[in-house]
């Protein structure tokens, strides 16, 4: 399969192997489309400038989602700061992003009732097992979490993203906490990009981080009023 994108080992990430989100509603969304901002920051194609999203290269990734999200950021006449943009993408994301998945073959679909009566839909792995891409994943960030040293630009991201939508304290669990919370700070601080990159990755991961918690305190307040 093609490689998979940072939306992608997020979607993974979160849900369980019952196929269940364990992040819930808009957290997922959010994330994810900011995972999409994160993949084209990296990928040189999209730089906060003034507080503002903007396009410096609109070259073609050639994956979907990231294409897709591109050129609605460069089509758009007017910029948005990087938290207009998650909102603006989240909106059926998590949807495409599973498509993928379930057509490469890394996930499937099951749909059926609760009680009869109300729809549900699930994404188990097709193996019934975790998927490989995401032990990798997750291999990858707890192996660079616990060492020491020098961390990939793409895993940095990950992690920072991970730590965004609060997956953190699970994917990190059998590591002490003082030394996560200091190799978090580390890792977000490194020199694995430019400073403008990472300037640019710090304040969207920061947007997801208020986005998320806003939007869950909304909802519980709603919900309990």
């Amino acid at each position: 399969m093609a490689p998979l994108t940072l939306a992608h080992e997020l979607a993974l990430l979160g849900y369980d192997d019952a196929g269940v989100n364990q992040l819930g509603r808009p957290t997922l969304d959010y994330g994810l489309a900011g995972a999409l901002l994160l993949e084209l920051t990296l990928a040189g194609r999209v730089e906060v400038a003034d507080d503002r999203l903007v396009v410096t290269d609109p070259t073609p990734v050639g994956q979907r989602q990231l294409d897709d999200a591109l050129t609605r950021i460069a089509t758009e006449p007017k910029r948005h700061k990087p938290k207009d943009w998650i909102s603006r993408l989240a909106k059926d994301l998590p949807e495409q992003v599973l498509d993928g998945l379930v057509t490469a073959g890394v996930l499937r679909r099951d749909s059926d009732k609760v009680l009869w009566v109300f729809p549900r839909t699930r994404y188990p792995s097709t193996t019934g097992a975790e998927p490989a891409v995401e032990t990798q994943a997750r291999q990858r960030m707890v192996a660079a979490v616990a060492a020491d040293g020098p961390v990939d630009g793409r895993t940095a991201a990950l992690i920072g993203l991970a730590r965004a939508v609060g997956l953190d304290r699970k994917l990190f669990a059998e590591l002490p906490k003082e030394h996560v919370k200091r190799r978090l700070t580390e890792i977000a601080a490194g020199d694995w990009a430019s400073a403008a990159t990472r300037k640019a990755i710090e304040e969207i991961q920061a947007v997801i981080l208020i986005t998320t918690t806003t939007a869950v305190t909304t909802t519980i307040i709603t919900t309990t009023s």
